[in-house]
């Protein structure tokens, strides 16, 4: 404890930006765990349902999709727009609108991937320092007694690169579990996709919802 304290006291600049660089994982951890909670959804009930849905019109998929929420939701409804304006390039349609919500979802994500790049090295960076000024107290202290000051120096040293070694494990790992998580949304997405594929005769059926049938008819220029 008192070579922590001693570390702080005497190195708290080197140690500044490593501090700095944990809060900021705390925040990004933090801000990322609820947002995917909030967007966390029964996707295999919703499929079995929005699949008997679309069988029978977009309108009641559209509901379905609304009242699901969240980016599962979002992305589902936009399937089902794009079914009603009966796109003939449906694949690469939907493909833009999933390629815009794993954006959202990896959203902060490379922030955490710099700090476990650069936080080792912030370490490093603290221990070549307190090392170097180890170095200029010993040359001072030549032949005098400041043997207990000299190894506080250079145990201190090792105090930033165990700090800066700890906040890159912890951002790794944060980053891996939010990865995972961003990897069964896309897995999510492409299910949709394939159900959207499963039910082509949809893309000639017309909608209940006014608002979808004005935009088909559009389409057609008959409206």
């Amino acid at each position: 404890m008192d070579l922590i304290t001693f570390a702080i006291l005497n190195d708290w600049a080197v140690l500044l930006p490593i501090i700095v660089c944990s809060i900021i994982t705390v925040a990004v951890a933090f801000e990322r765990w609820w947002f995917y909670r909030r967007n966390k959804r029964d996707i295999v009930q919703f499929i079995h349902r929005l699949e008997r849905e679309l069988h029978r019109s977009l309108d009641n998929a559209h509901i379905l999709s609304e009242k699901l929420g969240g980016i599962v939701g979002e992305v589902a409804d936009e399937g089902i727009r794009i079914l009603a304006e009966r796109k003939s390039r449906f694949e690469q349609s939907f493909d833009i609108a999933t390629a815009l919500a794993t954006r959202r979802l990896e959203e902060h994500l490379s922030i955490l991937g710099t700090i476990a790049t650069i936080a080792p090295y912030l370490g490093l960076f603290g221990t070549v320092v307190r090392i170097l000024l180890t170095f200029g107290e010993m040359a001072k202290a030549a032949g005098g007694n400041a043997a207990p000051q000299i190894m506080f120096g250079i145990g201190s040293a090792l105090i930033a690169t165990a700090f800066g070694l700890g906040v890159a494990i912890t951002a790794v790992a944060v980053n891996n579990y939010f990865r995972s998580i961003v990897s069964r949304f896309e897995d999510d997405f492409q299910m949709l996709k394939m159900l959207f594929l499963s039910v082509p005769d949809v893309r000639h059926e017309a909608p209940a919802n006014p608002a979808y049938a004005r935009q088909a008819m559009e389409q057609r220029g008959k409206y």
